[in-house]
């Protein structure tokens, strides 16, 4: 997930862990059980297993207040689900997905609507070949 203020990509894997896929776009806000909400809704009908969640980190490794709200929608979405929720460092991931999108040469309006979601699928991706994905 690229967890933000105001929208929350979400990104899939296959059933083998190896590929990450965009999935969607949900409205996020200040109400943290909203926010999962949101997110549970739209994963509905696929089996999670874990969920990844990135964490934006200061360009030094620090954590900052938004990663401090991004642990706290995260450890509501694993106190609510019962589900592993890993973080991912997602420095410059919105910047890597705007890049991909315009090679897409989508309008703006379009790549303004994908963006998170890619994002979301750039961290998944990140995690997915770093961990060689083991059930951790």
């Amino acid at each position: 997930m690229d967890y933000g203020a105001k929208r929350i990509g979400l990104a899939v894997s296959d059933p083998d862990a190896t590929i990450a896929s965009p999935l969607a776009t949900v409205t996020a806000g200040s109400n943290l059980d909203a926010c999962v909400r949101a997110v549970l809704d739209r994963a509905c009908g696929f089996d999670i297993v874990a969920f990844v969640v990135g964490l934006p980190l200061n360009m030094n490794g620090t954590e900052g207040k938004q990663a401090e709200v991004t642990r706290r929608f995260g450890d509501r979405l694993a106190a609510v689900t019962g589900k592993p929720v890993h973080y991912w460092d997602e420095r410059l991931t919105s910047v890597a997905a705007g890049d991909r999108l315009r090679s897409a040469e989508l309008t703006r309006k379009k790549r303004k609507a994908r963006l998170d979601r890619v994002a979301a699928q750039i961290i998944l991706q990140e995690f997915l070949d770093a961990k060689g994905w083991l059930g951790c």
